[in-house]
């Protein structure tokens, strides 16, 4: 009996020897620098001086009273209705095409998801060209055909419309292929009784497709969420949160304290309201999954 039970401790031990490295990584990565985010909020500290000042919740008060801390949480919001709900759109159309038939759908795949592989700076840096209000191709098209083309980033009315513009065609392909999948999941039986009972093909799609691909489209949006209130790359290269700060979201506003006013305490409280957000929206889509998706 002893020698089984140092055997199995023997098992243990070792069994947790293996999965030390990644105990390690969590801890180094990611338990200590949001504990040390937690800790730091409570602090006024500079980066230029060496020591901290107990605060309290002033850090967390100053955030709320802080105009530009609340005009980037609105286009935060702004940017995650527009990017989420049109990429959702556009993901499941191209999944649609994507699941059929026809001659050369390998290469058409591969051309919708190849966004996906590219970098978001290289790909910012493309749509900055494409943007471009004078000599940009999205420009010339426009005066193409006779109407007045927008200045794209250099007006604050179209500035964060285009930043969207360009996240839709960085994620579409993503998130089209979590569609596609689940829609060569549903079974050809459905399709054939709704042909039987006379069904057109948008009836087939709004009593048969759309009520199958919930799952995927809650997926879709909890991590369209996520995603989009943590946009920063398109932001910074684009219009580093212009114009007239029309593009300041919270990422990049709290990179601009962080690193620019060098104020490390107020950048902690808004990196863990940041993250308290997130968590409170991806449990509230959970708990709205669990409730709605019914089969």
């Amino acid at each position: 009996m002893m020698k089984r039970n140092g055997y199995k401790m023997g098992e243990t031990v070792e069994g947790y020897l293996y999965l030390l490295p990644v105990i390690a990584w969590i801890g180094v990565f990611m338990a200590f620098p949001m504990y040390y985010i937690i800790y730091l909020s409570f602090f006024k500290w500079n980066l230029v001086e060496p020591n901290k000042t107990f605060i309290g919740i002033q850090n967390f008060i100053q955030m709320f009273t802080d105009n530009v801390f609340l005009s980037s949480l609105a286009h935060t919001v702004y940017f995650t209705i527009g990017n989420v709900a049109l990429t959702m759109i556009v993901a499941m159309l191209i999944a649609i095409l994507m699941n059929q038939k026809i001659p050369g759908i390998t290469a058409v795949r591969g051309f919708f998801y190849s966004p996906v592989v590219v970098s978001v700076i290289a790909a910012a840096m493309i749509w900055g060209f494409l943007f471009d209000s004078q000599f940009g191709p999205l420009t010339q098209i426009v005066n193409a055909f006779g109407l007045p083309s927008p200045k794209w980033l250099d007006d604050p009315n179209w500035a964060m419309n285009s930043i969207i513009m360009m996240s839709i065609w960085k994620h579409m392909g993503y998130y089209a292929v979590i569609y596609l999948a689940a829609l060569q999941g549903i079974s050809s039986d459905y399709y054939e009784a709704a042909s039987l009972d006379g069904a057109t093909a948008l009836q087939k799609f709004f009593h048969v497709t759309w009520p199958l691909l919930r799952p995927a489209t809650m997926l879709v949006v909890i991590m369209g969420i996520i995603n989009s209130f943590q946009v920063f790359g398109q932001i910074y290269v684009l219009t580093a949160g212009g114009p007239v700060g029309s593009t300041n979201v919270i990422v990049y506003y709290l990179y601009d304290v962080a690193f620019h006013d060098f104020e490390v305490g107020y950048a902690s409280a808004i990196g863990l309201f940041l993250f308290i957000a997130m968590m409170v929206v991806t449990l509230v889509q959970f708990k709205m999954m669990d409730r709605k998706i019914k089969f």
